[in-house]
């Protein structure tokens, strides 16, 4: 997502209440940017010293990490034993879990939890007590390219069998990738389960136990590799060795006729001067009702107190401006729905509205089980199997179902 910055060396610990009564918090996000003019960390300097100028004694002290890094800076604090006041990372369920985090209701005034976008707070949630705070909120759709599209004489998919036709027909007017299917390592859990929803099916089952060998999951990947992959339909690439960020990379050069995509392969294709079109995921019998969302989190951490301190400063990073400015700088969803409702109907944000339009039917990944990090890794690691030449779905999805149900009894 972003160029790593160098760590700043953060003097006398976190938290720190200075001689003169001055409290400073610490704060350590991801970076959205990708640039230094870009960088998450104007951002945040700038909305800090906003804060700072109306409340004396409080400073807000920022470190902007890119995200290859910045949930393992985190993860080092917190064993040193000096965490973060706060924290905008990826996942929180581990360090609530622990009994490290503020929930919502410690910190959080009524009228900012309560404009929470409804399912984005049940995804912070542990146990039933929200200590998740979303911060940015993203959904999927199948992007195509109208310019390829348009020579073939193609009209955007509906269902499965109308993808993988169009995917046939680009595929005899020689393009690369008819449909780019990354089940690379990078992010295969976010591709697999954009599929597995749009076959019926999911991670798990309605009482949140893991359910990736579901027969609604085998038939979709079944599906995927007898019509998709196994009539090379998806390019010179192996699913398993392709990783999205190449696979988006592709789609900015023109070579990949569909794939799923989130708001930031917009900009990358319109930099490239690719024509694209949004639609919703087909599904097997016609367009998916549920989309993928995905969220990251803000957290903030017991350990150093400064609860009202970080409560009032949370409560003024979610006020709808500054929600809508960040969301608006990086191609991003609100977290909350006073923002939503604003991007929802001005012009300025239109090509975010497919997005908007696919999250309140989205669903996230299983982010509040302690278990999901392992499953997920897991499954970065093996689904590409499910789609290879000789394999069998169902002993791949079965595979991954053992490891997901054992890792989340020892929770």
């Amino acid at each position: 997502m972003a160029s790593a910055l160098g760590m700043t060396a953060v003097l006398g610990g976190c938290g720190l209440t200075g001689s003169s009564g001055e409290v400073t918090l610490k704060l350590v996000a991801a970076d959205y940017g990708n640039s230094t003019q870009n960088s998450s960390q104007k951002y945040w300097d700038k909305l800090a010293r906003k804060y700072e100028s109306k409340h004396e004694g409080v400073k807000i002290d920022v470190d902007v990490y890119s995200w290859n890094d910045v949930d393992n800076k985190v993860r080092k604090m917190v064993d040193a034993g000096d965490p973060p006041d706060m924290a905008q990372i990826g996942a929180y369920s581990d360090y609530a879990a622990k009994g490290l985090l503020y929930s919502a209701d410690d910190l959080l005034s009524i009228p900012t939890q309560a404009d929470f976008v409804s399912q984005l707070a049940r995804a912070g949630e542990v146990r039933g007590v929200q200590y998740g705070l979303p911060f940015a909120a993203s959904t999927r759709v199948l992007f195509y390219n109208k310019s390829l599209f348009s020579r073939a004489g193609l009209d955007a998919p509906k269902t499965w069998n109308e993808l993988a036709a169009d995917a046939g027909t680009l595929k005899a007017a020689g393009v690369k990738f008819p449909y780019a299917l990354p089940l690379g390592p990078e992010e295969a859990q976010a591709e697999t389960m954009q599929w597995l929803l749009s076959g019926g099916g999911g991670y798990t089952a309605a009482g949140g136990s893991y359910a990736i060998d579901s027969q609604q999951n085998v038939d979709t990947f079944t599906w995927l590799k007898n019509d998709l992959v196994g009539k090379g339909l998806t390019g010179p690439v192996a699913p398993g060795k392709l990783n999205r960020a190449t696979a988006f990379a592709a789609f900015a050069a023109g070579d990949v006729g569909m794939l799923n995509g989130h708001p930031s392969l917009m900009k990358m294709a319109a930099e490239k001067g690719v024509k694209y079109g949004m639609v919703p995921m087909p599904g097997a019998d016609g367009p998916s009702e549920v989309s993928m969302g995905v969220a990251d989190w803000m957290a903030a951490f017991r350990k150093n107190g400064h609860a009202d301190q970080i409560g009032d400063f949370l409560d003024f990073v979610y006020d709808k401006k500054n929600v809508l400015d960040f969301s608006r700088e990086y191609d991003l969803l609100p977290v909350t729905t006073s923002a939503s409702q604003v991007m929802s109907g001005a012009k300025q944000d239109a090509a975010l509205k497919p997005f908007l339009d696919e999250l309140p039917v989205s669903e996230l990944p299983p982010v509040g089980q302690t278990s999901w990090g392992q499953v997920s890794a897991d499954i970065k690691q093996r689904i590409g199997r499910a789609v290879a030449p000789g394999s069998s779905p169902t002993s791949v999805l079965n595979q991954l179902q053992a490891t997901a149900s054992s890792a989340q009894l020892a929770e």
